[in-house]
């Protein structure tokens, strides 16, 4: 079993490296109409550089799973400035892409929460819908929708679930078949648990990331063995193995925040329930201390009596 590790947008070894610096409306409209638009250029230049030197450092650190900040490119869907982002970075974009392909790195977006596809109200759906689509044309400005994936939460339960959920396929049908096919579905910690979220990847044909963390935070009465092997085969149609997503709490009173690194022991029952499948999967660490936390768990893991490291960010068990 194979399993690989990632973290999320900011590499902490590297001096101001941010990829998510932004630009607020407000700030946007204090400005003077003819200065507007080179200051969304100059922060996106800014964000798409940034970026290049997070991918080298992941290549120079044989780190192959990266998630994009969903921050790269400031106001890029207000509607009243909703601006073009590819045509003047068409080389920096390419760029990215042709790191991307070369080194055989997997990258990802995660949308914020806002992005869901449950509510009653038609503009959060059109406003999901023009989300995904940002998202989209980042990849494909990429040249990496064979491989990136945008992936997103069922969203809320507005009072009933099966409401809900009847909304979410509905809604789903406004999202344009090829952005359907880059995106996941991943269990959450408050509102739909592995169960759910599996049900409606599988009715609808959507790899699961399982978030363990989440399930952790929202249990139920579901027993992570009976469907793990299930959550896995959803991305049976996909040419990528499984992805899932680790953190720990912070501490018992704030249970669903991200602790800044992954305790191993909190993992663990998950690592060896994996072991059981002896199935590849590739790892997200989702903690404060972005690759930082996710070096000190590969350290951990392959400290463990029978596995390998094969890698800066890979282990075999």
């Amino acid at each position: 079993m194979k399993i690989r590790f990632g973290y999320v947008a900011n590499a902490l070894g590297l001096w101001d490296a941010s990829p998510s610096k932004t630009l607020t409306f407000t700030r946007y409209s204090a400005l003077p109409k003819n200065e507007r638009m080179d200051k969304l250029k100059s922060i996106t230049a800014q964000n798409l550089h940034h970026t290049k030197r997070i991918l080298h450092y992941n290549i120079a650190h044989e780190i192959e799973l990266y998630r994009l900040s969903s921050s790269l490119v400031p106001l890029a869907t207000h509607p009243e400035v909703m601006w073009d982002f590819v045509t003047p970075f068409k080389n920096e974009w390419e760029e990215i892409g042709r790191l991307v392909r070369i080194f055989k790195l997997r990258v990802s977006f995660h949308p914020n929460q806002f992005t869901l596809f449950t509510s009653q109200r038609e503009e959060v759906t059109l406003n999901a819908v023009k989300d995904m689509e940002y998202h989209y044309k980042m990849l494909q400005a990429m040249d990496a929708l064979d491989t990136g994936l945008i992936n997103i939460h069922i969203g809320g339960a507005y009072g009933d679930k099966n409401k809900a959920l009847h909304r979410f396929h509905k809604n789903l049908k406004k999202l344009p078949k090829e952005i359907k096919k880059r995106m996941t579905l991943e269990n959450d910690d408050k509102t739909y648990d592995i169960q759910e979220t599996l049900y409606t990847c599988e009715k609808e044909n959507i790899p699961m990331i399982l978030d363990f963390h989440h399930h952790m935070a929202n249990k139920g009465d579901n027993d992570l063995p009976q469907y793990l092997d299930r959550i896995f085969k959803t991305w049976n149609h996909f040419n990528m193995v499984p992805k899932v997503h680790i953190s720990s709490p912070k501490s018992d009173q704030a249970y669903r925040s991200h602790a800044d690194f992954v305790s191993l022991d909190f993992v663990l029952p998950f690592l060896k329930m994996a072991k059981e499948l002896d199935q590849d999967f590739d790892i997200m660490i989702e903690a404060k201390q972005k690759n930082l936390a996710m070096q000190r768990l590969v350290e951990e893991v392959a400290a463990i009596r029978g596995v390998k490291r094969i890698s800066g960010s890979a282990v075999e068990w």
